[in-house]
């Protein structure tokens, strides 16, 4: 070897990358934008409300305003797939957010900002990460089953937040680990915008969220995917169809969202000739003047099942009542009426008076049917997280042996134990006392409900154990 050679090459290396860092360092940036080109926000426009943005040393900072709607610093460029980087600090009690594949137009609640947001917030709740559908469907992806990922934020400091957007696949990461992981093709092109919240108590106001490092790529994005440590649980929104993941997981269709195959009627050996509809889809119980099974009837799967996730998507109308039944035995009740079995209740409990029937609210949306109330499980989340009447919302139902969880939307809202002394007493007290081991039969069918009112079922996918 030519040491004298090997002493030049080397110390050119050295030079090189002490002269031009970011170019021997930082190969991997080829292809990167930054948002704040020239320091300036000439390639931005706000939206919606009045909050103050502004530049500070190349550092984006909204302050927020008394008594007026969110808002929003929104690109001027429409982006479609991407990767977003950015750094965010924001103060204590403030909720911000950032938009992607968002748009603003007349003809939606008058310009009105919508479409996908990631969420930043300092609450106990810990969704930092989350992805929230503003102004249109709501949460699409709580981090209530990611303990994760709800621990990645860090209040008061800087945090690092990416969003890869490609195709249908959203996935956020929070100082590098997983948080959100959703599958959607509602969206797949609009703007990114900065949010400072709306705030209705004075001492919000003049507080402050900052962003700093906002770059995007929307080149080479499949070479340039993050690697996290941690998988966060996919959540598809996907119509009546699986994601490669949920097949790897073992999911399967009990409905193909076209057919009647796979059900029947409850007590019938065929599918109803009436009071059920299936169009674009979607499978709709017809309305009846609230008669229970006394239209189409119910129906059940034709199969049985013991341990299992079951995940339905259902949108309920006005003063609509029906249900979600499992351990279901079709030949119990020889009477008028509904098959026996554990119910999700589905309900408007604003206007249905069986939200009031019952004993403390175990008959509203979500609750175990006339066993246990539904009430959210999360520590520091709002309410139930129904979306309301004439939304979809997801029920999904887990069961493992004697352990049994209902979630709605994504936060679990009932849990119990089905082969515990507290059960059975609570059976005990029920309209199911007469039903010899009400609930803890060793498997059943599944039902959908008659109860006389439109209601509509989607994507109904289940896995077994």
């Amino acid at each position: 070897m030519n040491l004298n050679r090997f002493y030049i090459n080397y110390t050119l290396i050295i030079f090189c990358i002490l002269l031009y860092p970011n170019t021997i360092l930082h190969a991997q940036d080829v292809g990167w934008k930054n948002l704040l080109q020239n320091n300036k926000l000439d390639n931005f426009k706000q939206l919606n409300g009045e909050a103050e943005f502004k530049l500070e040393n190349g550092i984006l900072v909204g302050i927020s305003k008394l008594n007026t709607p969110n808002s929003f610093l929104a690109t001027k460029k429409r982006y479609s797939d991407f990767i977003l980087e950015f750094e965010v600090k924001v103060d204590f009690g403030l909720n911000s957010g950032v938009q992607f594949r968002s748009e603003s137009i007349s003809t939606y609640m008058d310009g009105r900002v919508h479409g996908y947001q990631c969420e930043i917030e300092t609450s106990q709740r810990k969704w930092a990460g989350g992805i929230y559908d503003e102004a249109r469907r709501g949460w699409l992806y709580p981090l209530t089953r990611n303990k994760k990922g709800q621990d990645a934020f860090v209040n008061g400091t800087w945090n690092a937040y990416r969003i890869e957007a490609i195709g249908s696949e959203i996935i956020t990461y929070v100082n590098g680990i997983q948080a959100s992981n959703l599958i959607d093709e509602v969206t797949s092109e609009g703007f990114i915008a900065f949010q400072v919240h709306g705030i209705s108590n004075p001492k919000d106001e003049g507080k402050k969220v900052k962003w700093r490092n906002i770059r995007v790529l929307t080149v080479d994005l499949e070479n340039n995917r993050m690697i996290s440590s941690n998988l966060a649980p996919q959540i598809s929104y996907l119509e009546n169809k699986l994601t490669k993941e949920e097949k790897r997981l073992g999911y399967r269709m009990l409905w193909d969202g076209k057919s009647i195959q796979g059900w029947r009627g409850v007590k019938l050996k065929d599918f109803p000739k009436k009071g059920w509809v299936i169009e674009n889809g979607i499978l709709t119980v017809e309305a009846s003047n609230g008669a229970e099974s006394k239209n189409g009837g119910d129906i059940v799967t034709l199969e049985t099942f013991r341990n299992f996730e079951l995940n339905i998507d259902f949108l309920l109308t006005e003063s609509a009542n029906s249900g979600i039944k499992y351990f279901v035995k079709p030949d119990l009740n020889k009477e008028d009426g509904s098959a026996i079995g554990l119910e999700f209740q589905i309900l408007d409990d604003q206007k249905h008076p069986d939200a009031k029937m019952g004993k403390n609210g175990n008959r509203t949306v979500g609750s175990l049917y006339d066993l246990i109330r539904a009430e959210n499980k999360t520590s520091g989340s709002r309410g139930k997280n129904f979306k309301g009447i004439d939304q979809w919302n997801n029920a999904r139902i887990l069961v493992k042996g004697g352990k049994v969880e209902h979630w709605l939307n994504h936060v679990k809202v009932v849990e119990f134990n089905r082969f515990s002394q507290v059960f059975k007493a609570l059976v005990e007290k029920s309209k199911y006392e007469k039903w010899d081991g009400f609930g803890r039969w060793p498997d059943g069918v599944i039902l959908l409900q008659d109860h006389g009112d439109k209601v509509s079922f989607k994507n109904i996918k289940i896995r077994e154990f």
